[in-house]
């Protein structure tokens, strides 16, 4: 299959959230797999692992851009295995993997993005965040409680702090944009049936029961609570510098060949290239050749 028949049967533009856009997570079907079969995508998954390392060797080399990627989903719709196969290929010199967790009580004494801006990816890295700043207008808000532990200024509380959020999130990666580092923001749209079929499995499994929390099921009886969030998330931070790819995600298989595929047009698109030797440099390495080679043999 070619690039072209390649696109037409991913069907990539169903899984963007277009900017400016009013987003329904109706419109994008959890159980979608373009034209692919599932050998078919695991052996383009693993061509694709491939182009990525190659892609990240560029990228380390020439230290001018850093690559987030950005995580979101509701339990269970596979994050974890996403995001260990899709980056199976890269060398961990130049990958850091964050995973969000309640914020401790270091975290609640500072602003909500300081944990973000703290575990940013240096120039020529990738960065994975697994969960990350957005929980803060997805589970606070479903859960807005949460917002009596961040110790904000009453006049904070008084206003549509979501929207206040919203804004600054937006800033926040034009900000990173600008300066080099390239966010990739993905949401893993598992349904609510598979959801309930992977939570059993965790829970009928025992080498699987350590993945599942009683907290699971409470916020999965919060599901359209979670939807509406996420919702307003993709229509006010669906950004042009930093769209959202809704991923379907009830076939794990093409979960994984679609993010693949996401993060390899993206790292196309920067046109990255090694860095140019100087002639003086070329001359020493060519020195360096010559004595390698006259030396005698042990």
């Amino acid at each position: 299959m070619d690039s072209k028949s390649f696109i037409t049967a991913m069907q990539p533009e169903t899984m963007v959230a277009k900017p400016g856009k009013k987003i329904k997570l109706k419109d994008f079907d959890p159980g979608f797999t373009g034209d692919f079969k599932k050998k078919e995508a695991r052996e383009y998954l693993q061509s694709g692992i491939e182009d990525l390392a190659r892609y990240q060797d560029i990228l380390y080399a020439q230290n001018t851009y850093a690559l987030l990627l950005i995580f979101q989903a509701m339990d269970a719709a596979g994050k974890d295995s996403t995001i260990k196969h899709v980056m199976s290929g890269i060398n961990p010199q130049g990958c850091q993997v964050f995973s969000f967790k309640p914020p401790s009580a270091e975290e609640l004494d500072h602003d909500y993005l300081w944990t973000s801006y703290r575990r940013l990816p240096e120039r020529g890295n990738i960065g994975i965040f697994n969960r990350s700043y957005y929980e803060e207008v997805l589970v606070v808000r479903v859960h807005p409680h949460l917002l009596d532990r961040q110790q904000l200024p009453p006049s904070t509380r008084k206003g549509n702090i979501w929207k206040q959020r919203f804004d600054e999130i937006n800033n926040f990666e034009k900000y990173l944009v600008n300066n080099g580092i390239v966010v990739m923001k993905f949401f893993l749209n598992v349904s609510k049936a598979e959801q309930k079929r992977r939570f059993l499995d965790r829970i009928n499994r025992p080498e699987k029961n350590w993945k599942f929390s009683l907290s699971d099921v409470e916020d999965r009886a919060r599901w359209n609570d979670y939807q509406t969030a996420y919702e307003e998330v993709f229509t006010q931070t669906g950004t042009e510098w930093a769209p959202w790819h809704v991923i379907p995600a009830d076939n794990k298989w093409f979960t994984r060949l679609a993010v693949a595929h996401f993060i390899h047009q993206k790292l196309k698109s920067l046109n990255l290239a090694y860095p140019e030797v100087e002639p003086n440099h070329l001359e020493r390495l060519q020195e360096a050749k010559q004595r390698l080679e006259s030396e005698p043999e042990d």
